[in-house]
């Protein structure tokens, strides 16, 4: 039945609750229209990776429901083509509830089956809303539980944003290392607690970021295994009611040849929907992606920091004007973009954390938040390391004359000195070279301490970037300690 409302035309749907108006153009019915009632809240909808496995979900039990006999074959091809519509991108705008809705992705899940249920029905020459031809409860819904297709459409919407996510770390190690190859014959002042320290390759620097990447990479790969693990079939509390042997092996089948992950079903389906052990840990590894990220953001802004008044090692690609009011200046716009990124996932993994400890008995029911925060975290690291690789990184060039005058002129230089003419000579040096801003050279020479070509070879700031003692087996000045063979 078809009634006018103030939103426009309607058609009158029955829950166990009694009767819903439907906007007519919907593909939803009354759960999903009683949600969208009852959750106002932010505006947010689900993320497409988790409307895609969630289809995913649902076509793949179709095909194992099909294969047990269970569900007729028509109507189990029916489903398949409304879910094959979504996957190929259409429909995503039926997917209408709030992120922030009642607890485990009830509403969630039977948005998804009234969907698939109203288009297999157009599929097979019905009209929406006849229930009777295609069921969302007894037919998309079968043998399934929101309780175990809604956290292994997390574990697969987080799978599939983990491989999206993986090329952005290698394309952002892949430009650190490359620029570590261009800059690694450039000296510099190295810093420890932002103070003077001995010298570095600006090369070493970048090389060091990129082999966290690598390590951040792997770290997160790894976690995303521990998704692999299913509890499709479980049911309501993991006792597997009401779905048969045959179609638990077979929905998982079906879901891994579907997504190319080597996905199983657990080993106890009665853990898997009360424990989020597994998101935490992906949100884990999120968390020191983030906080690497953000130290290699600030480390930039500091070795780009001026140009007159600051470091201004490194030379930043201008990507857009820095003032309203002062002409000329650029900012770190790319690097500050990050920053607040990474201060973003930070806060989502305490979200996650805290929902993930907030389950009781048989069921956590902060899934919906769970899964918005790890989905919308590896979205935006995905775009901001991908935005600053290209934007920033790829375009750094080096202030050489800048970098190599820092580091000839600082007085951690002596530190070179202190194996040949011991740690307070050394220390005496650095005091009158800070003191007086004379060169190292100088005072040295003026206190008779070295001979001028062994002075010279151990003061060479490249020596002193590599492991071992600077002018060792050049010069003729013996090290402290040092004894013969003999002696």
């Amino acid at each position: 039945m078809t009634v006018d409302t103030e939103q426009g035309q309607a058609r009158i749907e029955h829950d166990s609750l009694g009767d819903v108006a439907v906007p007519e153009g919907a593909l939803w019915g009354a759960q999903t229209q009683r949600a969208v009632e009852n959750f106002p809240i932010s505006g947010l909808r689900a993320h497409p990776a988790m409307i895609r496995a969630t289809v995913l979900v649902k076509k793949a039990a179709a095909l194992a429901n099909v294969e047990t006999g269970r569900l007729d074959e028509r109507l189990g091809r029916a489903i398949v083509r409304a879910a094959d519509e979504i996957l190929g991108g259409q429909w995503h705008d039926q997917f209408v509830v709030d992120v922030y809705q009642a607890g485990a992705g009830t509403s969630h899940n039977m948005n998804a089956n009234e969907v698939l249920a109203n288009r297999a029905i157009e599929i097979l020459g019905g009209r929406r809303s006849d229930y009777k031809l295609v069921s969302p409860n007894d037919h998309v819904n079968m043998a399934q539980s929101t309780n175990d297709t809604f956290p292994t459409a997390m574990r697969v919407a987080t799978l599939l944003m983990v491989r999206e996510t993986l090329p952005a770390l290698d394309r952002l190690a892949d430009a650190f290392e490359a620029k570590g190859r261009e800059f690694d014959h450039i000296v510099k002042s190295g810093r420890t607690h932002l103070q003077d320290a001995t010298p570095i390759r600006l090369g070493q620097e970048f090389a060091a970021y990129g082999l966290s990447m690598r390590r951040d990479r792997e770290r997160l790969r790894h976690a995303s295994e521990t998704l692999y693990e299913l509890n499709i079939g479980g049911t309501a509390v993991g006792t597997g009611l009401n779905a048969e042997p045959a179609y638990i092996s077979g929905v998982v089948k079906h879901l891994a040849e579907l997504t190319g992950f080597p996905l199983r079903t657990a080993k106890m389906l009665v853990e898997i929907a009360p424990s989020m052990a597994s998101f935490v840990e992906v949100s884990g590894a999120l968390r020191v992606l983030a906080i690497d990220l953000t130290k290699i953001a600030n480390d930039i802004r500091l070795l780009a920091s001026g140009p007159a008044t600051g470091f201004y090692e490194i030379v930043l690609p201008a990507v857009q004007p820095g003032s309203s009011i002062m002409p000329g200046k650029v900012n770190p716009s790319m690097a500050e973009m990050l920053n607040q990124v990474c201060f973003q996932v930070l806060g989502f993994d305490t979200t996650i954390t805290f929902a993930a400890q907030a389950g009781q008995l048989e069921l956590n029911v902060m899934m919906p938040v769970i899964i918005h925060n790890m989905l919308w975290s590896l979205e935006i690291l995905k775009n901001a390391m991908d935005a600053f690789t290209e934007r920033c990184v790829k375009g750094i060039s080096a202030n050489v004359e800048k970098a190599e005058a820092y580091a000839f002129k600082s007085a951690s230089l002596v530190t070179a000195l202190a194996p040949y003419i011991g740690y307070l000579a050394a220390a005496e040096i650095a005091k009158e070279q800070v003191t007086t801003g004379r060169d190292i050279r100088e005072i040295v020479r003026e206190r008779n301490l070295l001979p001028e070509e062994d002075l010279a070879e151990i003061l060479r700031p490249a020596a002193m970037t590599e492991p071992g003692i600077a002018g060792q087996g050049k010069t003729k000045t013996p090290i402290l300690g040092h004894t013969s063979a003999g002696g």
